[in-house]
């Protein structure tokens, strides 16, 4: 006996419904998002392209692949630098966690912090610390929030241990670490006990700094 007979005809009928509807699904064009977000870091991925890693306000952390960006007449040229806060659109892909992007708006390139050799530095630590403490594509838009303000800081300030500790509280509560933090008096080291490592440069950023 087939053992199709064995299935009632209602069933094979929502079934046969259910596969086609899955396969439209498939073919559907891949979904535009739009989302402010601080661009983190930036690698080579081939002679024309690059992966860049963005703190967002909507989608959390994300990477993205930016075609053609290493190319002199890219339409990325001048929007794809370190500590940027920006407008992007991306295109989700289905089957990695490397999406597209497709267009960057600049927003506010934080100039003054790539203009001293501490602020950069200190930048940089609140940028490694986001990524350890942060799983991808997980919204965290005070996350996002934090970051824009400590880099508004740092654009028109020097970097002191008051900003680095301010963040290190701050991003302590938004882990859900806020009373552990405050008992011991060392937010960072109670985000090292969570997440199992703290950046490798922060001591000598504190020392730096004192």
């Amino acid at each position: 006996m087939n053992s199709l007979s064995l299935i009632p005809r209602r069933s094979r009928r929502v079934e046969k419904e259910f596969t086609a509807t899955r396969k439209q699904l498939a073919s559907a064009p891949r979904q535009m998002e739009s989302t402010r977000a601080i661009l983190l870091r930036k690698r080579r991925l081939s002679d024309t392209s690059l992966i860049v890693s963005w703190c967002t306000e909507s989608v959390g952390k994300i990477d993205t692949v930016a075609k053609g960006a290493r190319r002199p007449k890219s339409a990325f040229a001048g929007r794809l630098d370190l500590f940027f806060e920006t407008e992007i659109q991306i295109k989700r892909s289905r089957k990695s966690h490397l999406h597209t992007l497709t267009e960057v708006m600049l927003r506010n390139p934080f100039g003054g912090i790539r203009g001293d050799y501490l602020r950069t530095q200190t930048a940089s630590y609140f940028v490694e610390l986001v990524e350890i403490c942060t799983e991808p594509e997980h919204p965290a838009p005070e996350l996002f929030r934090l970051l824009q303000r400590a880099f508004g800081f740092l654009d028109l300030h020097d970097a002191n241990l008051r900003a680095v500790r301010h963040f290190e509280t701050e991003l302590a509560r938004l882990a859900g670490v806020h009373d552990l933090a405050r008992s011991k008096n060392d937010p960072a080291a109670a985000l090292g006990a969570l997440f199992g490592r703290l950046p490798r440069g922060r001591a000598a950023l504190l020392a730096a700094l004192r």
